[in-house]
């Protein structure tokens, strides 16, 4: 019999083998659930993943307890571009092919990424000046400037440059795919000849070019997209694909932008461990414009 000042838990009784909350009730539910428990045979969840090799992966320099963070922060942005490759190259593939609703979810998910790296600056912002110039000796000369797969992105969006290419040339497997995307036709390109497929007049300066060039804005193009775009009914897929790539760079925007502060709050104007000016080479970064007809376009709706 209960007791009326001390009703039973809802949900069943109070005791240490059912109770929300004891000891045993984790176990209970884990036996009803039929969960999995032996994995002598079967792959693991770790297994999948690869765990050892992934978090055996962070080697600390310095005997300073915040190198921890700047290598997480740096390994794990680099696991996202992995991915944002891999949805970029698809997406291409899949332009190329006029498939554009698939396109479309794969170019959406590259500017989710690019938020989620937005927010990743707001973990490494917590080091501080001094807690930085504590391991950046340890650093020597190796900086984001070099990473392989933040430059094959900025050449698939179109940012191509030649000089790029040789802070990998030490590395001919990196080398090879930092290349291939320097020299194939970028996003926007492959968009602007969809276009043509598609009826839209583009110049041909703009259809049969050197890919290795940085893209050029042209008023061919934007007449081309103002014909889309003042008539989104007639053209709605290159419509929504235009908006695809506005969404896209405005993403990349904000993730420059966030990693101008971030370093400007942690090392100030010093010069970056790569060689470069540091904040104010990333500020000079933030002016390239990967679309601009998308943009310029606006004024004249």
């Amino acid at each position: 019999m209960s007791c009326p000042h001390h009703p039973p838990t809802p949900g069943g009784a109070a005791d240490a083998t059912g109770a929300p909350g004891s000891p045993g009730t984790t176990e209970r539910i884990v036996q009803e659930e039929g969960a999995q428990l032996d994995f002598s045979r079967d792959m693991s969840y770790g297994d999948y993943l690869h765990l050892d090799q992934v978090l055996s992966a962070q080697h600390p320099l310095s005997p300073d307890h915040n190198e921890m963070l700047f290598i997480i922060q740096h390994q794990t942005s680099e696991l996202w571009m992995k991915l944002m490759l891999h949805e970029l190259q698809g997406a291409v593939a899949q332009v190329a092919a006029d498939h554009l609703p698939e396109a479309f979810k794969m170019l959406a998910r590259v500017s989710r990424i690019m938020e989620q790296l937005v927010h990743a600056w707001d973990v490494l912002a917590t080091m501080t000046p001094p807690e930085y110039s504590a391991i950046r000796p340890y650093l020597s000369n190796s900086s984001g400037f070099q990473s392989a797969q933040y430059r094959r992105i900025e050449f698939m969006l179109g940012n191509k440059n030649a000089a790029m290419l040789k802070p990998h040339a030490h590395r001919a497997d990196l080398l090879a795919g930092v290349q291939a995307a320097y020299e194939a036709p970028s996003l926007y390109d492959e968009t602007l000849r969809l276009m043509q497929r598609r009826g839209i007049t583009v110049p041909a300066s703009h259809l049969q070019r050197d890919w290795t060039q940085p893209y050029a804005a042209d008023d061919g193009v934007k007449a081309a997209w103002l014909q889309v775009y003042r008539d989104p009914k007639a053209w709605w897929d290159l419509y929504q694909m235009g908006e695809e790539l506005v969404d896209l760079e405005d993403a990349f925007r904000l993730w420059r932008f966030r990693h101008v502060t971030t370093v400007e709050r942690v090392i100030g104007f010093k010069r970056g461990t790569g060689g470069t000016g540091g904040v104010s080479y990333l500020r000079k970064m933030l002016d390239v414009v990967l679309f601009p007809e998308l943009w310029a376009l606006r004024t004249e709706l």
